[in-house]
């Protein structure tokens, strides 16, 4: 496995994944070994019943780092040195263990494009016992980075074209973190704070000062020529210390009217923006941008899109979903062979599916595509049981990702940045609407995967 901007190989000292997991999944594991049904060939997918109340769209990310965590997820001497000593499992279920490799296929929406209520996602084929043990892994990472990319979407399209910087490190897990801004970048963020983003998916970075910074200083005059003299008269100026009016006259005055931008980060900032344009272009510098911070979602700036400001620093609520931390995506077993002694191929497969009240399942190994209309907009997502008949105007959505164990789907973020601009733009206007609604398009489920 290599670092995926810099492509140089990871420590072979790299932690696994494999203890990312609950423990029942070991359980079921070995109750399967002893039954004789690990060996049967399985499918689970990952799908979402509903999205969020009142979202119109989700927004597929995580992919890319599951399957880097795919690839390291592996039973090493300590792993089974401690699943053995706490008598978690048998010396079989350890001997299954510590060989174990995923070598089944795996399927999915690629990162960046759009999923609706019962949109199979993701589909893993493989035996029960390799499949069953990718459960709790993937739904950690998918749950996690598509609630985070579905509240980027949507201020990213309450932002229009003024840049987003996603902030919210210290508001999260320092490892969640790194996924975050991973994911908000896919979604359409122009940058991050966090260095490790940057490092390991080349996400943009971007900081200047906190008002840290302006304290330990003697002065405003003092903090604000120390990082002029550093950074140059393109940086960015925290104004919002002390008094914002003469902390920009302060900041114009030593960098000139070349002075790339001040920031804002409390108060009224409707108001302070508006004053605080007035007061630059009073003092000429004209093209001077104006950045807000501070507490903000995707409704506070949509209210601010009359408001004269030039891009927005978004933490605590990008972090958390924006109400929404998880995607409330689940990982079941939808078919699986005839038999316990038939590994099978594929073909010979019998749809199974909860039918307990409040979360009835649909059984059967899934395919998906978008079905548009002349002009290329979306008007239906149709889920089949049988690879569909696809018309001129469909979109198959499902793609490789894992083909007998070996990863071929893997991309850079700024792919899945771009495909997600395309998603959008092929769904109906009323789709980016903040307003709550039913979701953007429908799920048509047809068993025989007829054309449209």
């Amino acid at each position: 496995m290599t670092n995926p901007v810099n492509h140089q190989p990871l420590p072979s000292d790299s932690p696994g994944t494999a203890l990312l997991t609950d423990h029942y999944e070991l359980t079921m594991l070995q109750a399967a070994l002893r039954s004789g049904a690990a060996g049967r060939r399985a499918v689970f997918e990952v799908f979402a019943r509903h999205l969020p109340h009142g979202r119109r769209y989700g927004v597929v990310a995580g992919t890319g780092r599951l399957l880097d965590a795919l690839e390291r997820f592996r039973f090493g001497p300590a792993d089974l040195e401690f699943l053995g000593g706490a008598g978690i499992v048998d010396a079989p279920t350890l001997a299954f263990l510590e060989s174990y490799r995923f070598g089944g296929n795996i399927w999915g929406y690629p990162e960046g494009d759009c999923y609706f209520p019962g949109s199979p996602i993701l589909v893993v084929e493989g035996t029960f016992a390799e499949a069953v043990l990718l459960e709790t892994v993937t739904l950690s990472i998918l749950n996690h980075d598509c609630a985070i990319a579905s509240a980027a979407s949507r201020m990213v399209t309450a932002a229009g074209d003024r840049p987003l910087i996603e902030m919210g490190s210290r508001r999260t897990h320092e490892l969640a973190a790194v996924a975050s801004a991973r994911a908000a970048y896919i979604a359409g963020f122009a940058s991050t704070s966090n260095l490790r983003a940057r490092y390991e998916y080349g996400v943009p970075s971007a900081g200047t000062s906190a008002h840290a910074f302006t304290l330990v200083h003697d002065s405003e005059r003092h903090a604000f020529a120390a990082q002029l003299e550093s950074l140059g008269t393109s940086t960015t100026l925290l104004v919002d210390t002390y008094d914002v009016p003469r902390a920009v006259r302060t900041a114009v005055e030593m960098a000139g009217q070349d002075l790339g931008a001040v920031r804002i980060d409390s108060g009224d900032l409707p108001v302070l923006a508006r004053q605080v344009r007035a007061l630059l272009d009073e003092l000429g510098a004209v093209n001077t941008r104006i950045v807000l911070t501070g507490d903000l979602d995707e409704y506070s700036i949509a209210a601010l899109g009359a408001v004269p400001v030039d891009g927005y620093g978004v933490g605590t609520s990008l972090v958390t979903g924006s109400g929404a931390p998880t995607a409330a995506l689940v990982y079941k077993l939808v078919a699986r062979s005839l038999d316990a002694s038939d590994a099978g191929d594929g073909r010979e497969l019998r749809p199974v599916a909860k039918r307990s009240v409040g979360k009835p399942g649909r059984g059967g190994r899934k395919w998906a595509v978008r079905h548009r209309d002349e002009r290329g907009t979306a008007l239906s997502e149709r889920v089949s049981l049988i690879p569909p008949e696809t018309g001129p105007l469909d979109r198959e959505l499902l793609v490789p990702l894992v083909v007998a164990g070996e990863v071929v789907g893997r991309e850079e973020a700024s792919a899945a940045r771009a495909r997600h601009r395309a998603a959008l733009a092929e769904l109906p206007p009323y789709a980016l609407q903040l307003s709550r609604g039913y979701p953007a398009i429908p799920t048509v489920f047809d068993p025989n995967g007829g054309e449209a």
